[in-house]
């Protein structure tokens, strides 16, 4: 981003915005971005945007409310002349249908990727989803870029886990915690069945040769909690205290949170990428570094 770009928060975004234009040495934009009595949105941006690059930060976690808002903002600095529109959501939400498993289903990942394509000329995300989709060129159509909080969270345990053991709690998870290894921590990837939203089977290695060390679990998201629940008593039976957990993003649906405390997790550690109370690992210079490049 050059000296002439903006960076504008929609609602909820704030801090990381003036983190970012501080960073960046750019201009944080003043706007009013509310709801109508009749709940519709209104936009109005008070900094002159006309032939700058203007990014919009807005982290996509419950999209649903936030859409609208981010699509018709986009469009307003585009309407008055902004030069090029990026998006920096570091949470992309909307990766999870990513298939029509049932006759008649929506692929909305894919959906949502051409409305997101359309409004914004770039993305910048931290860790999407990908499971079915190989790569985030298969949903997005507009240059972007992908960056990994795992680094982060390498760096979270060396500093606050004596003897640690990463554990991933699924064969999905095994790309972060083998990152957050790096070439100097030990760490273990255990194998997942889902047998429903909230009901999931979990397979261990051979965990004899991790004895005496601290479990730290690792993934990119905490949704349900369920896996890393399953993952927490399987540890806990092979003589294990109970675990850490850590994750990129903090979703937390429903009764996750607690379900974690009931289990027997006290300590859980996430990226700020969604504000949450488990908040302790920053990626605000994961993302300075990215947009100054």
């Amino acid at each position: 981003m050059d000296a002439a770009g903006v960076v504008l928060a929609l609602p909820g975004n704030e801090r990381l915005s003036a983190a970012l234009a501080a960073g960046l040495g750019v201009e944080d934009a003043a706007r009013v971005i509310r709801r109508f009595p009749d709940g519709e949105t209104y936009v109005r941006v008070e900094t002159t945007v006309e032939g700058r690059d203007v990014t919009l930060v807005c982290t996509l976690d419950r999209a649903d409310d936030k859409l609208p808002a981010l699509l018709l903002t986009a469009a307003t600095v585009r309407d008055l002349g902004a030069r090029h529109v990026r998006l920096v959501a570091p949470y992309l939400g909307y990766m999870r249908q990513d298939d029509r498993f049932l006759p008649g289903e929506g692929v909305t990942s894919r959906y949502v990727g051409r409305l997101l394509s359309a409004a914004f000329d770039e993305l910048v995300t931290i860790d999407p989803h990908l499971h079915r989709h190989a790569r985030l060129a298969d949903v997005y159509a507009i240059p972007h870029r992908t960056l990994s909080a795992a680094p982060v969270i390498g760096d979270w345990v060396r500093a606050n886990v004596a003897e640690p053991l990463l554990v991933g709690p699924d064969e999905e998870s095994a790309q972060w915690v083998r990152a957050a290894a790096g070439a100097d921590l030990p760490c273990v990837v255990f194998t997942k069945t889902r047998r429903g939203d909230h009901d999931v089977a979990i397979e261990t290695p051979d965990l004899t040769p991790h004895a005496g060390r601290t479990p730290v679990l690792v993934d990119d998201v905490i949704s349900t909690g369920r896996t890393m629940i399953e993952a927490a008593r399987r540890l806990t039976e092979a003589g294990f205290p109970a675990p850490a957990c850590t994750a990129v993003h903090a979703v937390f649906s429903g009764d996750a949170q607690a379900a974690l405390r009931a289990a027997g997790i006290e300590r859980v550690a996430t990226c700020d990428t969604i504000a949450h109370d488990t908040n302790a690992m920053g990626v605000t210079d994961l993302l300075i570094r990215a947009l100054r490049g």
